[in-house]
């Protein structure tokens, strides 16, 4: 089912499937800031990555010297998730756990997922609540699809990246043996242009970024939108091949296995543990350039 909510500014839509925003709107003239699913580049939109973000290695994971196994990304991207509230101005859906989710995953957890819209802004907020009587471990991050170019008729190439920060970052290469402890020096001051070729080896990956706002822009014309992140450790940035009309930028709160990592899935690298009946917030915005 498809949920809409809509300012004077803005009108998006969001599915139950996957609790996922499908479409960021400006009234004025239009214009569509989120890529349409589009299969024949990418069935998805915005999904978000729980309980994992990324691989786990072969797929697979140990919890107390027993072995699950989950895809890339979790399970709630192709999840039903429940709408548990909808107002004028915000809505909630909520993915509790059944007895499916611990043949994968042995946790009892609640997710809801809130979608506040405020002018040019829209927010989401992410609370995970365990449910269980033991300590949960998990991560969970965003995958925006963000349309570039924004304009039609102009090109990813004419597109960029801005940073608030300058950077001077290395990115972690991604194998398919899992993530790397290589390190390839990448960015360089606050912006950076954008093309295809620089995706050829798959996502570009940062745990070093001084930056909490990055903005898609263009040469050509005044349309952007930024995307805030207040507190994530690491990022990534992903087109999956020439020709895509979009980019990805993705905040993650944890990240794919490293390619030598054998552990247990408490001793994962950016991994959150939280306690019995505890609860986690994190969340990100997006904000519309309206000059």
């Amino acid at each position: 089912m498809l949920h809409t909510l809509q300012n004077e500014v803005l009108k998006i839509a969001l599915e139950d499937r996957g609790a996922e925003l499908k479409s960021i709107i400006e009234l004025s003239d239009g214009t569509e800031y989120l890529h349409d699913g589009n299969p024949d580049w990418w069935k998805y939109s915005s999904p978000v990555l729980f309980p994992f973000v990324g691989k786990v290695l072969n797929n697979k994971y140990r919890v107390d010297g027993k072995e699950f196994e989950l895809p890339q990304h979790g399970f709630a991207r192709t999840s039903n998730f429940k709408c548990v509230r909808e107002d004028e101005d915000n809505i909630v859906f909520q993915l509790t756990w059944d007895e499916d989710t611990l043949e994968v995953y042995p946790y009892k957890f609640n997710l809801d997922i809130t979608y506040i819209l405020k002018d040019n802004r829209v927010e989401i907020v992410w609370t995970v609540k365990n449910l269980d009587d033991k300590d949960m471990y998990f991560s969970i991050g965003a995958h925006p699809a963000l349309r570039c170019p924004i304009v039609a008729g102009e090109n990813f190439e004419d597109c960029y990246l801005k940073f608030n920060v300058a950077e001077d970052s290395s990115r972690l290469l991604l194998k398919s043996t899992g993530l790397s402890h290589d390190r390839v020096p990448t960015l360089s001051g606050k912006e950076f242009n954008l093309n295809y070729e620089i995706f050829e080896g798959d996502a570009l990956i940062f745990d070093d970024l001084k930056s909490d706002m990055i903005s898609v822009c263009s040469r050509k014309s005044n349309k952007s939108i930024t995307l805030i992140a207040k507190g994530f450790p690491f990022w990534g940035i992903w087109t999956p091949k020439a020709g895509a009309p979009f980019v990805c930028i993705e905040p993650w709160l944890g990240h794919a296995d490293f390619e030598d990592f054998h552990g247990d899935i408490t001793e994962k690298d950016g991994i959150i543990k939280l306690a019995a009946g505890k609860t986690f917030d994190a969340g990100y915005a997006f904000e519309i350039n309206l000059e």
